[in-house]
């Protein structure tokens, strides 16, 4: 087994022992509903067995808990509503995007349309608001407000994220290090999530904005390294081209002109071909703003270990997140 096949390994391993849980009881408090309108029910159905699995909230929680000494089992009833409240985020945002697959999988939208998948999410966001009022009770007044108010604040600045996204839909003239400030922004569920689980397992502040820091940079790392990956898809990179913003690497790579134009060429033709898109990507891959990218996942990826300073296992299982997020990258 090579070095990045293992790092995949133990990061999954981490992901699935840390969420497992949470997603169940998400998926349970949905399916236990009565639903009476039966194509509702079903779009709810198909995205709960088939789509939901939101192991990274309830990991950073689970892990932002242990690692100030709590007991992570206290995290779960956050999880449990954090996974159903970020996926009404992401059916609203599939529905705006006009996304009708992710990965090998229809969407909600794509496959029941704009309606069902309005009033699915709603349906979450409800679920989910109740379940995190039912799961902060169970601590004491200042925790719950605190857990409150950090989730609402995260939903807000997802919204603002989302809302500012959008009105760049089809732009080419984004400058990348402004979109990479939204992506920071886009990632505030990920920043609560870490502060939350601090909070629960009684850490200090600086400890709490320590992991805040950390969930930050492993979300945003994570984005960019998607960003990558939608590159070699090219269903989803032509949706992005015509409803979305196009990936960051794609923005640094547009600072050259010369290169501007042909990727665009490229992307305005009616059907992509995976030579192609190869050679393009090639090109995309040895652009030096692209490099620099790059570079500064590195250098961050170098700093926040630095600052990381909690008991061995918990350490350990933080650092491999963030290394996770090089494989793969241009070098």
């Amino acid at each position: 087994m090579s070095t990045d096949e293992k790092l995949l390994e133990q990061v999954n391993a981490i992901l699935i022992e840390r969420s497992k849980k949470a997603v169940e009881l998400s998926r349970q408090a949905v399916l236990a509903e009565k639903i009476k309108y039966e194509p509702l029910w079903e779009a709810l159905r198909y995205f709960m067995n088939e789509i939901c699995y939101d192991s990274s909230h309830p990991t950073l929680l689970s892990l932002a808990c242990e690692a100030v000494g709590g007991n992570p089992d206290e995290t779960i009833g956050i999880a449990t509503a954090i996974v159903l409240l970020t996926a009404a985020a992401d059916i609203h945002d599939d529905v705006i995007d006009k996304s009708e697959t992710k990965g090998s999988k229809p969407t909600v939208y794509g496959k029941y349309g704009k309606d069902i998948a309005i009033i699915a999410a709603d349906v979450l966001w409800l679920k989910g608001m109740l379940l995190l009022n039912e799961a902060s009770e169970h601590f004491a007044l200042e925790k719950k407000q605190e857990i409150l108010k950090l989730t609402k604040q995260a939903f807000i600045d997802i919204g603002s994220a989302e809302a500012k996204d959008a009105s760049l839909r089809g732009k080419t003239d984004i400058n990348p290090d402004e979109f990479l400030e939204l992506i920071k922004l886009k990632v505030s569920v990920a920043v609560a999530s870490a502060k939350i689980g601090a909070v629960i397992g009684n850490g200090n502040r600086q400890q709490i904005e320590n992991l805040g820091e950390y969930a930050k940079t492993l979300g945003v790392l994570r984005t960019i390294r998607e960003d990558f990956i939608n590159m070699f898809e090219p269903e989803e990179l032509t949706n992005r081209f015509k409803n979305e913003c196009l990936p960051l690497p794609i923005l640094y790579a547009f600072q050259d002109a010369h290169l501007k134009k042909k990727i665009l060429e490229f992307l305005e033709r009616n059907e992509i071909t995976e030579a192609k898109l190869n050679e393009i990507i090639e090109l995309i891959y040895d652009a030096p703003e692209v490099r620099k990218l790059g570079k500064y996942m590195r250098q961050s990826v170098e700093e926040t270990t630095r600052n990381l300073y909690y008991q061995k296992k918990t350490e350990s299982a933080l650092i491999q997140l963030l290394q996770f997020t090089l494989q793969d990258l241009p070098t």
